[in-house]
């Protein structure tokens, strides 16, 4: 079955929409059996359908309502200063049971900030009024400060600069780095057996470590650069950030599963606790309208700030029904973050020109694991959902997201990210003035893109998501892994940028597909 393209009849509706007469099918790598629970099939090579039920704000769990212990409205001139006092004053009270300390209320109005603004404190939740465009009735942060593709207005977490993260989850607790003995632990499986597990106990931040070795370059074709620099040995270790939930004798469970097999004779993996140094958690923005200053839709000149907000060194966070306008690089993006849930956000019309690192509207960056991107809005980007992390990033969710206007695909963009998800994800009216490719959803290879991308995403799934002609989606299959299109409305295809055997291809433009959520099932059937 791997790179099988089955072949199903089309049918004239391009929009998807199923009515009372649809006949329901199920995917014959999926079958949804008593109750919730779901029958996984695996194909000829031991791949299956990775498990993204875990993703998002405390491994899924339901955003909470954090009480107000606080209230401003603006001042005259910048408010960065003023914005950041009342920040540091809520992060100065104690913690409650639940780990919140409580939410800054901003009245509605409108706060121009020429700096970025930190919310650097657990426990802290930062709310507006609104995140529409009057200011009587919301909450409008406008960036105003001038440096020449700047950094955040907001940053979310325990980082200090825009880099892609300040610690890359290399603290090992002294003495708790042990060997993986299992021979093989398959996409999917959340427990295996250690070396010495006498340093670990339940509850412990650990990092999987799965490093770059000469046999498994060899097994991936040197990365898939196509006539760029192949991959090198030790440059881009495949990492998971989990959480320790038993030990029994040598046997290791943890809280979430891996989206790549872990084989001992292509490396040696290992994992250690993670001394977890400057980490933020327990931390949200919600409603706010964040609007940075601009004189044209291409001139960087004036083009400030990079990100309306990002997130980084944070864990267990969340960004609600907020709206970001006029970055350069993206409305929200995430770097070293672990289960963070972006929800109901816009990401709409970047500040900048049709070119490279630039108008990614919702990206999940370097260090970003089990993130969910929920009910977006995406317009006018380059890339309007990207993953772009390289082999640490994966788990990321797109679902039930809107993209409009886009130049190029999501995708996964370089590097071995793995376990991503298009999920009723839907991409309208692309962009024909600068078609950088025809197609709007990649699941493949982007070769030497970029010198040496080569493999962008893998172990990755489009499920009934609809791409707008004459967009196209294309899958492809990477070299001891699979990608997936399943029940997907638009041309599907292994035919990318550059020549690879196709991913498996199932139900194109076949309505009535179950279950009709992947990841709202996976959720289901872990009782979350």
């Amino acid at each position: 079955m791997a790179g099988l393209a089955v072949a199903q009849p089309a049918v004239a509706d391009p929009a998807r929409k199923s009515g009372p007469q649809t006949a329901r099918w199920q995917s014959a790598l999926l079958r949804v059996t008593d109750g919730d629970r779901l029958a996984y099939q695996c194909d000829a090579e031991g791949n299956r359908l990775p498990d993204f039920g875990h993703a998002g704000y405390r491994n899924g769990a339901p955003i909470p309502a954090v009480p107000v212990v606080a209230r401003i409205g603006p001042v005259p001139g910048d408010n960065t200063a003023h914005l950041q006092a009342a920040l540091d004053a809520v992060g100065r009270l104690p913690r409650r049971a639940d780990g919140f300390r409580g939410a800054l209320l901003l009245a509605p109005g409108e706060y121009p900030v020429a700096a970025t603004v930190f919310l650097n404190r657990d426990g802290v939740v930062l709310r507006g009024s609104g995140s529409g465009s009057d200011p009587a009735h919301d909450t409008i942060v406008l960036g105003t400060g001038d440096t020449l593709l700047g950094p955040p207005v907001f940053i979310v977490g325990g980082a200090s600069t825009w880099g892609p993260g300040e610690t890359r989850w290399a603290g090992a607790v002294p003495g708790s780095r042990t060997s993986i003995t299992s021979e093989l632990v398959r996409i999917g499986e959340r427990s295996f057996t250690v070396d010495d597990p006498t340093s670990l106990h339940a509850g412990d931040n650990v990092i999987v470590t799965h490093p770059c070795t000469a046999e498994w370059l060899a097994a991936v074709d040197g990365g898939g650069t196509h006539g760029g620099p192949a991959w090198r040995v030790d440059e881009d270790p495949i990492l998971y950030n989990r959480h320790v939930v038993e030990i029994r004798g040598h046997r290791v469970t943890i809280d979430a599963p891996l989206f790549n097999d872990l084989r001992r004779e292509l490396s040696p993996c290992y994992l250690y606790r993670w001394d977890r140094a400057g980490l933020v958690g327990n931390v949200g923005v919600e409603h706010l309208n964040i609007d940075i200053q601009y004189t044209g839709p291409t001139d960087e000149d004036q083009a400030n700030a990079g990100a309306g907000i990002a997130l980084s060194l944070v864990e267990d966070a969340w960004v609600r029904d907020c709206t970001t306008r006029h970055f350069w690089f993206s409305g929200v993006r995430t770097t070293e973050t672990t289960r963070a849930t972006i929800e109901d956000c816009r990401a709409l019309d970047p500040v900048a020109s049709i070119a490279g690192s630039r108008r990614y509207n919702f990206a999940a960056g370097p260090y970003s694991q089990q993130i969910l991107f929920t009910g977006c809005h995406a317009t006018n980007g380059r890339h309007n959902f990207v993953a772009f992390g390289k082999s640490k990033t994966s788990g990321i969710v797109f679902h039930r997201n809107l993209g409009e206007g886009s130049y190029t695909g999501c995708e996964g963009h370089a590097g071995w990210s793995q376990g991503l998800l298009f999920d009723n994800h839907r991409e309208l009216a692309p962009n024909l003035s600068a078609v950088e490719h025809e197609y709007r959803l990649l699941l493949g290879c982007r070769g030497n893109y970029g010198g040496n991308q080569g493999w962008g995403a893998v172990n990755s799934v489009a499920w009934a998501s609809t791409v707008q002609a004459p967009g196209s989606l294309v899958v492809q299959k990477p070299p001891t892994a699979q990608n997936y299109a399943i029940g997907c409305a638009t041309d599907v295809s292994g035919h990318g940028p550059f020549a690879e055997p196709a991913g498996y291809i199932e139900g194109t433009n076949r309505p009535g597909l179950l279950p009709e959520s992947l990841y709202e099932a996976q959720r289901r059937a872990r009782g979350a």
